[in-house]
């Protein structure tokens, strides 16, 4: 049962009218039960804080294997691929993202599906089975999953950052994981890839580091009903929360230029510098003022003067892989092949550009009227899909108080016109 529902407010836009609330189950599993009686999918996220940067040493994608893991057999529910099967037979699709500091399981279904469904869910967090064979032809997925991404140019910069980065902190890491990290190297150290993977369950996987978001059609009450009879199990053994302190660059690992030829065709520009997180001043929104006044397109912005000299095409300006104790504030450029020829007049422009809004300060009017935009758009956007909003917001809940949960905080990228 839960040890009590919360009377905090949640914070909700004007014109949502599903219903909402914060239980804690006796386990400590904090959970947001949403009531959607419009809905045609339900769905169900579970946010655990743990993520690839406690992966072991020698054993670089672990928890994202972890992550692979869970889905496919339970000792209450043993056939193997069972449950994904469950879930494609009932119209839903099912994933995991494993970030540095957390992973996300999801699912949704379709109404009628949704309570035995949740009950499987439940079960992988409970005791889940974890076969030797199972074991092996997941890390082929994985690997696959891996050569996949070699395909991606964005996730081959992300990765790029990450290994010019300082080797003894965690953000060096390597945290998709493939054949040779999960196999190849511990087999060859003796290391058993399968008892390290339960070893990481068990010391890692407990229900107060956890946060449930479970929305259907229900009441709140029959919600809340099937979440304390299904959750209530999953073991608390009163893991503290990961701390991974110190800065991933020191001076040594900045004014670094990286020339990269991409897979696809194509010049782009991107400057990079470590920040504080904005996290720690998410209600003032740093980044977001910072990246609509260097991404904006207007006459006189730096993107207008790229275009008027033929030198780039878009320009978009975020905050990314923070965490609560680093950041980094990235521009990304668009180049025309005239503007390949011109990257450091570029890259003096922006700093110009930078130097021009610390001498002119903050100014209220742009403040206020971001405020405003940003307001409007949490009291009126639209709707977003089940399985988008439980992501998004059992991810948040970790990082943001009750109140806090349901608003938007992500940068918002480009204001390019």
């Amino acid at each position: 049962m839960a040890i009590g529902k919360d009377d905090v407010e949640i914070l909700k836009p004007r014109t949502d009218k599903r219903e909402y609330r914060r239980i804690v189950l006796k386990n400590s599993l904090q959970v947001l039960l949403i009531s959607d009686t419009e809905t045609d999918k339900c769905a169900a996220a579970m946010d655990v804080g743990v993520g690839s940067f406690s992966d072991p040493d020698g054993l670089e994608g672990l928890a994202n294997f972890l992550g692979h893991m869970l889905w496919f057999a339970s000792d209450k529910y043993p056939l193997e691929d069972s449950f994904p099967k469950y879930i494609t037979e009932h119209g839903g699709i099912r994933n995991t993202h494993t970030a540095s500091e957390s992973a996300n399981f999801h699912f949704d279904v379709n109404t009628d599906g949704f309570e035995e469904a949740l009950d499987r869910f439940a079960q992988c967090f409970i005791k889940p089975l974890i076969s030797a064979d199972a074991t092996m032809r997941e890390i082929k997925a994985v690997d696959s999953g891996n050569k996949k991404n070699l395909l991606s140019d964005g996730w081959r910069m992300s990765q790029l950052q990450r290994h010019i980065s300082m080797e003894g902190h965690p953000y060096h890491k390597f945290g998709t994981g493939n054949w040779d990290t999960l196999e190849v190297r511990p087999k060859a150290k003796g290391v058993d890839t399968r008892q390290e993977l339960l070893k990481f369950y068990e010391e890692n996987y407990s229900a107060n580091l956890m946060h449930l978001v479970v929305y259907s059609k229900e009441s709140l009450d029959k919600i809340q009903s099937l979440v304390e009879d299904k959750f209530q199990e999953i073991r608390n053994s009163g893991r503290s929360f990961p701390s991974f302190p110190g800065q991933p660059c020191s001076s040594e690992h900045l004014q670094i230029l990286v020339r990269a030829v991409p897979i696809k065709e194509g010049n782009k520009l991107k400057i990079v510098w470590p920040i504080t997180p904005e996290i720690r001043y998410y209600k003032e929104g740093p980044c977001r003022y910072i990246d609509h006044l260097i991404g904006h397109g207007g006459e006189g912005s730096l993107l207008y003067v790229l275009r008027k000299l033929g030198w780039a095409t878009t320009l978009y300006a975020f905050e990314r892989n923070g965490t609560l104790e680093f950041s980094f504030f990235q521009v990304d450029i668009d180049l025309t092949n005239a503007g390949q020829d011109h990257m450091q007049d570029i890259v003096g422009l922006l700093f110009k550009y930078i130097l021009l809004l610390q001498q002119s300060g903050v100014c209220k009017w742009i403040f206020d009227e971001l405020s405003s935009i940003r307001e409007t758009d949490f009291h009126y956007t639209d709707k977003v899909h089940p399985i988008s909003y439980v992501i998004s917001t059992a991810s948040k809940m970790r990082m943001y108080p009750p109140r806090d949960w349901l608003i938007k905080f992500e940068s918002s990228g480009s204001q390019e016109i």
